[in-house]
């Protein structure tokens, strides 16, 4: 059975784009799922992260536009007795390569995000990255949730980015807690 057609062992992703006009980054999305399927089948990575004495991790994964990413947003929390990270990276502009032409960037953007992960629940150093296999003729499209560009606010500044509030929301029932203003 190939990595594709299997079910998840303790990663979970969620994929995701943030569009202006409606096109998701497809190869892009496909090799950042092809990394995200590879990490969660290698035993090395399995072992790293049970170490982390918590079961599962589910990785949200938004991609901007590489014009409105001006900086990353990340957000990681325990929810429900997992790991919740939720994280921006830009897609490339080349949006109409293969997914094998993406798959160095995008092990270089999942393995960063893991990277912050294991910063911020004190994991050790990360294992080596394991060869990626060829994808499967069949790989279908991993279903990717598309929401528009936030409205511009008409702030002096344009945003560009999503904000904290916006990357928690962007996949979860959770609401982000209420903080009181400056």
């Amino acid at each position: 059975m190939d990595s594709w057609a299997r079910a998840p062992r303790w990663l979970h992703p969620h994929m995701g784009t943030i569009t202006v006009d409606g096109r998701v980054p497809q190869a892009y999305m496909v090799a950042l799922q092809h990394v995200v399927v590879t990490l969660d089948a290698d035993p090395a990575w399995g072992r790293w992260w049970r170490a982390s004495g918590v079961p599962e991790c589910e990785l949200g994964i938004v991609a901007e536009g590489h014009l409105d990413h001006l900086r990353p947003s990340a957000d990681i929390r325990k929810v429900r007795g997992k790991i919740r990270a939720n994280f921006t990276c830009a897609a490339p502009a080349g949006a109409s390569r293969r997914p094998a032409e993406l798959f160095p960037l995008a092990v270089r953007e999942v393995t960063g995000m893991f990277e912050v992960i294991r910063e911020a629940i004190g994991l050790a150093a990360l294992p080596p990255v394991p060869p990626l296999p060829e994808l499967p003729e069949q790989a279908r499209d991993p279903e990717v949730t598309c929401k528009p560009l936030p409205p511009d606010t008409g702030e002096v500044e344009q945003q560009g980015y999503l904000t904290l509030t916006q990357i928690q929301e962007f996949f979860g029932d959770e609401h982000p807690v209420n903080r009181p203003a400056d």
